[in-house]
């Protein structure tokens, strides 16, 4: 029984890990650091809606094809090894994208995925981050010594999120043990691809689980976008540093935290469905209040001379991101267990998964291509909008218990 609990709590620690990648290099600290970097705020959207157009595109190809021949291979464990050591080297990396080198331009246990991603924010901000003053959060320079001037503090987000993580993972490489598996095929056979087709083949047999795997890539794709521009749109709108936009990430994990949880409840009361097409509806709502704010108005709606209600506002909209999407990830697990056939829940779980990673690059792709088009950070957001609307026009076909054998 302690052996169990080991390797189940070494499991949790992998997005306690790997959490801060989302937290603090996409969001809240490299993103916005990006966008000073570039200097135009606007030209910073369109190069980081093409570089996570291009990581996308990878995923999207390489993802199904390693992962069945992870599967093929009998162990997995070894590849998440890999692929741990690049995660660790890449976001160390990140430290050498000094601010006047232009070639660094080119260069979710949910809860505790939450709670380590604000844990590591907060230590980011307090003894690293710096504002225009030089300043941590806390009011002191950096810590180790780590220069202002050239951003080292902030710069620190990439090998601090590395060590982050090969800390982190230790109890899961320690502690997490595989199941004896035999080998299905030799991995450079065909047998991987094949059986990924064959899944997909079954599909138009399964409407309404193609229905919610159809939805759920579009509405993680844009949430995904949410949070991948949050920052540079604060930076460049709003005129914030990074210490703020930290600040404005910690409110919407603690509010994710919160709601992931309490979303159990309203998953159990309403069933999943209601309860992520009324996620979709409030995150469209928060899309549409981005593209129209400005920092003297909101559509056509004049504040004051002087006044915060921008700031107010956009941190209002980082709670309700924050809520919505966390209990939207939670109830979208809970979704597809009614979704999938319990004699091949493995298989549906590696279609949900599959759906999640194949149109990775379609947010980050269409507000590059808004942006660059309009020349405008905030009509570069409102792809997100349509995402949204289809994934919640793709639920009227979802049965809400899925497809059942008749009687």
């Amino acid at each position: 029984m302690a052996g169990e609990r080991r390797r189940i709590s070494g499991w949790m620690m992998f997005d306690w890990a790997s959490q801060p990648y989302n937290t603090l290099l996409l969001t809240f600290v490299f993103g916005p650091y990006f966008a000073t970097v570039v200097g135009d705020a606007t030209e910073a959207q369109v190069l980081w809606g093409r570089g996570l157009t291009v990581a996308g595109l990878c995923i999207a190809l390489s993802a199904p094809v390693l992962g069945a021949m992870a599967d093929a291979g009998g162990r997995r464990l070894p590849w998440i090894a890999g692929f741990s050591l690049l995660y660790v080297l890449g976001a160390s990396a990140l430290w050498f994208a000094v601010p006047d080198m232009q070639s660094a331009w080119l260069a979710s246990a949910w809860a505790l995925g939450y709670v380590g991603g604000v844990l590591a924010l907060g230590l980011m901000l307090a003894f690293f981050a710096e504002n225009e003053a030089g300043m941590t959060l806390l009011g002191n320079p950096p810590a180790l010594g780590l220069d202002p001037a050239m951003r080292e503090g902030t710069r620190f987000v990439g090998p601090f999120t590395a060590l982050w993580y090969a800390l982190f993972m230790i109890p899961f490489f320690l502690w997490v043990r595989e199941p004896a598996r035999p080998r299905l095929a030799y991995p450079g056979s065909g047998a991987p691809l094949a059986e990924v087709w064959r899944t997909l083949r079954s599909l138009p047999a399964r409407p309404s689980l193609a229905a919610f795997l159809a939805s759920s890539m579009l509405y993680r794709d844009a949430l995904n976008g949410i949070f991948a521009f949050g920052g540079i749109y604060a930076i460049g709108v709003l005129g914030w540093s990074v210490v703020e936009i930290g600040v404005f990430g910690i409110a919407g994990a603690v509010s994710g935290a919160v709601f992931t949880w309490a979303g159990g409840f309203a998953d159990r009361r309403f069933g999943p469905k209601p309860v992520i097409a009324a996620s979709i509806v409030v995150l469209t709502l928060v899309c549409l209040v981005i593209v129209g704010m400005t920092r003297e108005a909101l559509w056509g709606l004049h504040f004051a001379p002087g006044s915060t209600a921008a700031d107010a506002i956009f941190y209002g909209c980082g709670v309700v991101i924050g809520a919505a999407g966390g209990i939207l990830q939670a109830t979208s697990r809970g979704m597809m267990v009614r979704q999938a056939d319990p004699a091949r829940m493995t298989e549906s779980f590696g279609l949900y998964a599959l759906a999640g990673k194949a149109t990775t690059f379609v947010a980050p792709f269409t507000i590059a291509l808004t942006t660059d088009l309009t020349g405008d950070q905030r009509l570069g957001i409102a792809p997100l909008v349509g995402l949204f609307l289809l994934a919640l026009g793709l639920l009227v076909w979802v049965k809400p218990d899925g497809e059942r054998p008749a009687p």
